[in-house]
């Protein structure tokens, strides 16, 4: 987490990657889980059909192509900083739904603790 807290101090990360931070905040805050986690699966493998950013498959352009952004590819994949800061968040926010419960219906993988 030291990397991404340096960034922030810097006002050096990435607005895509800030952007996606401050919506699975929000969900955590209002103690929304499932939505923190579409969220963070967006931040973390993106939306596209390729999620590795794969645009030229052979010696055809894919169909589609033009709609392949930066928005939509995986930023774990970037660099190792990157993905272990991601992998940190995740971590966080198991913890804060262990330890700040919500409604059923808006959790993750709910288990019951052991009676």
């Amino acid at each position: 987490m030291k990397p991404l807290m340096r960034s922030f101090k810097n006002k050096s990360c990435s607005p895509d990657i800030l952007a996606c931070l401050v919506d699975v905040c929000k969900h955590l805050l209002m103690r929304d889980y499932i939505a923190a986690n579409e969220a963070y699966m967006e931040m973390a493998i993106g939306n596209a059909p390729w999620p590795i950013g794969v645009t030229m498959v052979g010696i055809h352009a894919r169909t589609g192509r033009e709609k392949i952004h930066d928005k939509n590819v995986a930023h774990v994949l970037n660099d190792e900083t990157q993905r272990k800061y991601i992998q940190a968040v995740k971590r966080l926010m198991t913890k804060a739904q262990k330890y700040f419960p919500g409604k059923l219906s808006r959790m993750v993988n709910y288990e019951r603790p052991p009676m």
